[in-house]
C-alpha cells in the first residue's frame, strides 16, 4: 500500500486498510474535496472548497446558490477525471443547510447521489 485511504481504516487485524468499494472510495474523496479549506493543505494550497468555513455564515439562499456554484467548481476541478456532477442542490431551513449532491461516476457511468446536512 502506497497512500492512505479516506477515510481511515483499520481492519480487524490492526492493519491499516483501504476503503472497500469504488463507492466508498469515491465518496471519501469527495468529502476530502467538500470539507478542505483552501490554503489547509501545503502542496496544494487552492485544493478544497472550505464548507465547514460556512458554519457561521447567513444561512440564506443567495449564500445557498453561492454554495451550489462553489461545490460544483470545486469538485469539478479536482475529481473531473473520476465524476460528472449533474446536480447540486442546496436547501436551507432554519439553522440547517442541507447538500444534495448528484454526480456519475465516469468509470461505468453509474449515477450516484450523497446528501450532507450542515446544522
Amino acid at each position: 500500500m502506497t497512500a492512505f485511504g479516506f477515510p481511515f481504516v483499520v481492519d480487524e487485524t490492526g492493519a491499516i486498510a483501504r476503503p472497500q468499494g469504488i463507492d466508498q472510495e469515491l465518496h471519501g474523496k469527495i468529502v476530502q474535496v467538500l470539507f478542505s479549506k483552501p490554503g489547509e493543505r501545503v502542496n496544494q494550497p487552492d485544493f478544497g472548497c472550505g464548507l465547514l468555513d460556512l458554519v457561521f455564515d447567513p444561512n440564506n439562499t443567495i449564500m445557498a446558490s453561492a454554495v451550489e456554484f462553489t461545490i460544483g467548481q470545486a469538485l469539478t476541478r479536482w475529481l473531473g477525471d473520476e465524476l460528472v456532477v449533474s446536480g447540486v442542490d442546496v436547501r436551507c431551513e432554519e439553522e440547517a443547510m442541507t447538500v444534495d449532491l448528484a454526480y456519475i461516476r465516469r468509470r461505468d457511468l453509474t449515477r450516484r447521489a450523497v446528501r450532507f446536512t450542515f446544522r
